[in-house]
């Protein structure tokens, strides 16, 4: 009886499945021609996904300076020989924008300190490339291949973009591979971010994750907006808010490097503020009217010369419109020495306009005991590491003074105070007397990188190794 009743369910179940299986081939099934007129993005992605690449890099690892590190005490204590060939990785994208030169456009601090870089295209091809250029201060940099049959992306006009604009990261977060996120253009020209020396950077919700750095923000035509740099976050990971550097400035920089190898930015020989109300009511400005004001005048100076002067509110620079102190520091920023400007300025309810042409910028010395007595005794100047980064160097320090007791020494690169970057001494200058008491140093020294504190009648503590 138990077999015949495991019979009758089985017969049972074949049958349920059968009738099942009848329904489901009745069923409509979707038509290709509806699944064509869908909503996607496919089309979009297709078009400009060959031009995004992944990038590999090897670089060395600064060793900690210990007295593990010495040889002998490791033998003695049993430890092993420490490697000779410390090796770290990195990865992060770049977008293909010169097919006949093989030329690739990434971030500057993704192929730092590089000693290899690796190349992998969509199609699954690695190629070695060159660094032909970098700009830490806009953290833009060009990689060259040896390659010449690529997919270069279409440039869209980066002043174009609105606030609520549709747009798609491309990149190769955590090593996965090419991966595409979309959102909107949140906000435009953010700046003092504390990222750059110049910013000027999109806003956008497009998820950009660690990898995606020097990967492409486009637009819905496939149109190549800016190149993804940055991301605020809790952790590794996306908060909703990223930040790319715009395409305009992104052309600008690449045209130079590509050209010399380099920036080699031109001064004239002034400073400025955005408008606030004691600089409208001591310069009696116009209200309503966008631009930057003219508050310090080097003697001497291209400015000076071309007849600029203090009060002045400058609203354009070579026909396009300034709209504050950050703006004009990044028009003048992507400027090469050499290069002749065109500024127009309200002086008096009147327009004036002025030529000049940017020159070197000069060595500016700066004594310590002038910004904080926890510097007396050094001397800074401008400098620049061995991989290009630029900040303050201390150009001499005593061995007696207030100076060498916080932890400075002779050759160490300042490269930011209390994390606000400094690639310059104005920045400086204008970092120190803020906290004059208490300051926090990032520093090279020797090519490793530190973060030193120090505090009036306090000394200095170094911190770990970044």
């Amino acid at each position: 009886m138990r077999a015949l009743a495991i019979l009758a369910v089985s017969v049972l179940s074949l049958t349920a499945a059968m009738q099942a299986s009848t329904a489901f081939s009745k069923a409509p099934v979707l038509s290709a021609a509806l699944n064509d007129n869908l909503p996607s993005l496919a089309p979009i992605i297709k078009k400009v996904g060959a031009s995004v690449v992944s990038i590999a890099i090897r670089a060395p690892v600064a060793q900690k300076d210990s007295m593990f590190d010495e040889p002998v005490l490791r033998q003695f204590f049993g430890l092993p020989d420490l490697p000779q060939d410390m090796q770290s990785f990195a990865a992060g994208s770049g977008v293909v924008i010169d097919s006949r030169l093989g030329l690739i456009v990434t971030n500057s601090h993704v192929v730092e300190n590089a000693e290899q870089i690796t190349v992998t295209l969509l199609d699954g091809r690695e190629v070695q490339g060159i660094l032909q250029g970098s700009d830490p201060d806009t953290d833009i940099a060009i990689i060259k291949v040896p390659l010449n049959n690529l997919a270069p992306a279409v440039f869209a006009n980066s002043d174009g973009l609105e606030v609520g604009d549709y747009v798609l990261a491309i990149g190769n977060p955590f090593g996965l591979g090419q991966t595409v996120t979309s959102g909107i253009v949140s906000g435009l020209r953010r700046t003092e971010m504390g990222l750059e020396r110049y910013e000027d950077f999109i806003q956008t919700d497009a998820s950009i994750n660690p990898g995606n750095s020097g990967g492409a923000l486009v637009n819905l035509r496939g149109e190549l907006v800016g190149i993804n740099a940055a991301i605020v976050g809790t952790g590794a990971g996306n908060a909703g808010i990223g930040f790319a550097i715009p395409i305009n400035m992104v052309r600008a920089v690449a045209d130079q490097l590509v050209k010399y190898g380099s920036m080699e930015r031109g001064d004239l020989g002034f400073a400025v503020a955005s408008r606030r109300a004691d600089l409208i009511q001591k310069y009696h400005l116009p209200p309503g009217q966008s631009g930057a004001v003219v508050t310090r005048m080097d003697t001497n100076s291209a400015a000076e010369r071309a007849g600029l002067k203090i009060g002045d509110l400058l609203t354009t620079l070579n026909g396009s419109p300034v709209r504050d102190a950050a703006d004009l520091r990044n028009k003048l920023g992507v400027l090469r020495v050499g290069d002749a400007v065109e500024m127009a300025a309200l002086r008096n309810d009147k327009t004036v306009r002025i030529q000049a042409t940017l020159t070197e910028p000069p060595i500016k010395i700066l004594e310590g005991n002038r910004l904080t007595p926890l510097f007396e005794g050094a001397v800074f100047t401008n400098g620049v590491s061995a991989t290009g980064k630029k900040g303050v160097q201390v150009a001499t320090v005593n061995s007696a003074s207030k100076a060498w007791n916080s932890g400075l020494r002779e050759g160490d690169l300042i490269t930011s105070v209390n994390q606000k970057k400094v690639s310059g001494s104005d920045e400086f200058e204008t970092e120190v007397v803020k906290t004059p008491n208490r300051l926090v140093l990032d520093l090279i020294r020797d090519g490793e990188s530190f973060m030193i504190s120090v505090k009036t009648n306090g000394g200095a503590f170094p911190n770990a190794l970044r």
